[in-house]
């Protein structure tokens, strides 16, 4: 064993002679003793390498500029959808000064818009760095009680805590921890269904230790967890993830099975019967029970139940499935109900008597309106930007419905519209920022590239407003392609402190995502993982050969399966650009599966221990592609408390990078204390964050933001 600086001030990271022997190939793992996050050896190097990154970021002056810009940029307002339940109107707000978004309550919408209504969770008040997050919330039917996701310190470990929507006041439940997911309450609205994974003590975050099986509980409110009857629970199986939500009419619990992220699933559906106030679950009746498409409940008709599927459609449609007839044979009979029609369609949700679709157009999305009978009723004049998949409201016994949406330049934002109508309007107070009618301060334009194999592949160019083409800028990459993650033109507060320096960004669909259906998705997954990396590289490429950017102003940005994609591109190909800033990367693809919830991402990156995926995945693993080379400045970014993509991935790799390191740009490694991988990260860690990985990458890509302040008599 031993230890090696790799250059002058860079700390000494010590090589153990760790080597096993995988499918008959020695590989060598010498920075394994990272993979204990509580050893003192471990401790002392996360703080020899944030003092070392701490040494270097205070020397620049960009550091300062971009504290002060990113707390205006992140200043502005924001608002999430609001819902209904109960004859109440709830809604998440933000003042643009909080950690974390307060959620609000009122009789009326007008009251809530106009300032009015009451507090209801206020998140801020629970911990003193602001690091406790309320995830989601889930109103019983009788909106008399409030179920909040509350995670600590960034962990996707939450606990389900109940309050009285009237009041605010915490009910008393035995603590129950899950990983993100909100329960559904039951028509009783006095027990609720979760999936959690099985534990035997509290989680706090920092495990390491794979998550387990999953299981579908019924919990009622006021009895122990140890009570809840398990509804599902396969051990044969311990990759099944369980998604539930409860019909609008209260007859049905939906359940969708899929081993781990896979896009194909199962779906069963449990009966329910309530009497006297309380409400059973029945036994399932296994409507789709084989992994051949992916099937994604939207609501029922009668004794219909509708599905956004792409069975027989690679980019979507709507279909019909009688539960009725299906009881009778066994069989399901999949009717269409809406062909597959141009664009792909992403997600579909019910409102009233109308089905609402998101289709993608050259990964531009528009809002279409359906009868339940599949009669097309027009298509929705919304602004330029996103929808924010998940974050809608809607139910098929109301006719408003809410959305938030999104820009490169706005944080979420609340708009409105009603059935039988084809207007999407802002709603006065919850619509803040840059202009209640949702005037962009961004200019987007699209570009195509060509991949290594010939595939034509899209990405936006975003630049801010009024800019004049003047000739190459510093310009952030994005990228992600994976998991059939769907790539837009939303808000990202890094790539809107780049704009607001003056920046320009490009935004990449990279296959693997879900901008084109499934073949786009399975071009980017297990043997064809390279595909996503040509596909990056060709983007950069064309960045370059177009004149957008030049050969040292290129910034390579992404977080997760992105952080994945800037590891593998810089060890494949360190000459690409100036700066790249893997956040939160799965880094280690040998050893991933062994970590929290990183089994269930076999169905994109294969499994490690079958000998035909281990071959793909050791020739792009970025911590077994190190080798020494000339590599652009690097920031290694991660959280301490990072229990989706455990921060020794970005451990091993950042200390790799050190040692093969032969030019001479830094390699830095940056572990953000009391954080996770992203999900409610509050204001001033998000602020300091940004701030290091933004000054980092404009000093190192030329971009000027000081002499932006000369230029307008500012001064910092």
């Amino acid at each position: 064993m031993n230890s090696e600086n790799t250059a002058d001030g860079v700390p000494a990271t010590r090589l153990a002679d760790v080597v096993e022997i995988l499918h008959g190939r020695a590989v060598s793992d010498p920075y394994r003793w990272l993979e204990e996050p509580d050893s003192a050896e471990t401790a002392a190097w996360v703080r020899s390498q944030n003092d070392f990154t701490e040494s270097q970021l205070s020397a620049l002056p960009e550091r300062q500029w971009f504290q002060r810009v990113l707390s205006d940029v992140l200043s502005a307002p924001r608002s999430g959808a609001p819902r209904k339940a109960g004859g109440r109107y709830l809604v998440s707000r933000n003042d643009g000064a909080q950690n974390q978004d307060v959620w609000w309550q009122g009789a009326t919408l007008h009251e809530l818009a106009t300032g009015g209504g009451s507090v209801l969770l206020d998140p801020n008040r629970w911990s003193d760095d602001g690091t406790t997050a309320v995830l989601d919330v889930e109103v019983s039917k009788d909106g008399r009680t409030l179920a909040a996701v509350v995670s600590e310190g960034g962990s996707d470990w939450s606990e389900y805590r109940l309050f009285d929507v009237e009041t605010g006041d915490p009910v008393a439940d035995d603590a129950i921890q899950s990983k993100g997911m909100p329960p559904a309450w039951l028509p009783d609205s006095a027990s609720y269904v979760y999936a959690a994974p099985v534990r035997d003590a509290t989680m706090t975050g920092t495990e390491t230790g794979a998550t387990g099986r999953w299981r579908l509980l019924h919990h009622r409110v006021g009895t122990p967890e140890s009570s809840d009857r398990v509804l599902l629970d396969h051990p044969e199986e311990p990759g099944a993830l369980y998604l539930y939500s409860v019909s609008h009419d209260g007859r049905w619990l939906v359940v969708d099975l899929r081993i781990g992220t896979a896009l194909s699933n199962r779906l069963w559906v449990f009966p329910l019967e309530t009497q006297e106030d309380r409400t059973s679950v029945g036994e399932p009746l296994r409507v789709i029970d084989e992994d051949e498409a992916a099937f994604d409940f939207v609501r029922m008709a009668g004794e219909r139940l509708l599905c956004r599927t792409d069975l027989h459609a690679e980019r979507g449609r709507i279909v019909s499935i009688d539960l009725a007839s299906f009881r009778q044979t066994g069989v399901a009979d999949v009717t269409e109900v809406i062909p597959a029609g141009e664009g792909t369609l992403t997600f579909a949700l019910a409102a009233g008597d109308e089905l609402l679709l998101v289709r993608l157009s050259n990964a531009v999305p528009r809002i279409e309106r359906y009868s339940l009978a599949g009669e097309r009723r027009g298509v929705v004049d919304a602004p330029a930007g996103e929808p924010i998949e998940g974050r809608w409201w809607a139910s098929p016994d109301d006719e408003e419905y809410f959305v938030a949406w999104t820009t490169p330049t706005r944080p979420s934002f609340a708009l409105r519209a009603t059935t039988g109508t084809n207007r999407l309007e802002p709603i006065p107070g919850l619509s803040v920022s840059s202009g209640a009618d949702g005037a962009e301060d961004a200019d987007i334009t699209q570009a195509w590239a060509t991949s290594k194999d010939g595939t034509r592949v899209p990405y936006f160019v975003v630049r801010p407003a009024g800019q004049e083409d003047v000739g190459p800028r510093p310009t952030m990459l994005w990228g992600y392609g994976g998991f059939g993650v769907v790539i837009g033109t939303d808000y990202y507060p890094a790539l809107a402190g780049w704009l607001a320096a003056g920046g320009t960004v490009a935004i990449a669909n990279l296959r693997g995502g879900g901008e084109f259906g499934r073949e786009w998705y399975d071009g980017g997954r297990r043997a064809h993982k390279q595909n996503v990396f040509d596909d990056y590289i060709a983007v950069g490429e064309h960045l370059l050969a177009t004149g957008v950017t030049g050969p040292d102003q290129l910034v390579l940005h992404g977080a997760s399966n992105g952080g994945l994609l800037v590891g593998a591109v810089i060890t494949q190909r360190p000459d690409l650009a100036a700066v790249a800033l893997p956040n939160v990367g799965v880094m280690d693809l040998l050893r991933f599966h062994l970590f929290t919830f990183g089994a269930a991402w076999i169905s994109d990156y294969g499994d490690p221990d079958e000998l035909e995926d281990f071959e793909i995945a050791i020739a792009y693993s970025p911590v077994h592609n190190v080798k020494p080379a000339a590599y652009p400045a690097t920031m290694v970014t991660t959280g301490d408390h990072d229990d989706r993509v455990v921060p020794l991935h970005s451990y091993k790799f950042a200390a790799a990078l050190q040692r093969a390191q032969r030019g001479e740009a830094p390699i830095l490694a940056r572990i953000e204390t009391n954080s996770g991988h992203g999900a409610g990260k509050g204001r001033t860690k998000l602020i300091a964050e940004l701030a290091d990985m933004l000054a980092f990458a404009a000093r190192h890509s030329g971009l000027d933001v000081l002499g932006r302040d000369k230029a307008s008599g500012a001064s910092a």
